[in-house]
């Protein structure tokens, strides 16, 4: 550690791995690229072109298995309803936990969103019309 190194930076760092760089130029097109989807299909067709097939499928297990997290699942369940090992679920439980806060907040609007879509068929205390 230098002295340039703050304390606070290295407790960062140790507890979510090392920062990314936004700034970079590629790095900001990527960001401004997945804003720019306007729709499902947009973002499917998009993500179809960017991941490989196994990279897509990778992405879907973590963001699983972060949901289960969020539910207090156990680890050995995760592992086997996902194929995840269980150092990859670890990793996803800190930045669950971590201060970014970014699987908290998509799983908050993934929430959000199946409640409004929901509505439509609740006839509440958790009973739903069955199509």
């Amino acid at each position: 550690m230098n002295k340039n190194t703050s304390i606070k930076t290295v407790k960062l760092i140790r507890q979510i791995g090392p920062v990314v760089d936004w700034r970079e130029k590629k790095k900001k097109q990527l960001v401004k690229a997945v804003l720019a989807l306007k729709s499902t299909e947009e973002a499917e067709s998009f993500l179809r072109d960017l991941l490989t097939e196994s990279e897509i499928e990778e992405f879907a297990n973590r963001l699983e298995a972060a949901s289960l997290l969020y539910k207090d699942l156990q680890y050995n369940a995760i592992t086997e309803g996902t194929g995840l090992s269980s150092t990859t679920i670890a990793r996803i439980a800190k930045w669950l936990n971590g201060t970014l806060g970014g699987y908290r907040l998509v799983l908050a609007r993934l929430s959000n969103n199946s409640l409004h879509h929901d509505n439509s068929s609740k006839l509440g205390k958790g009973l739903s019309l069955s199509s």
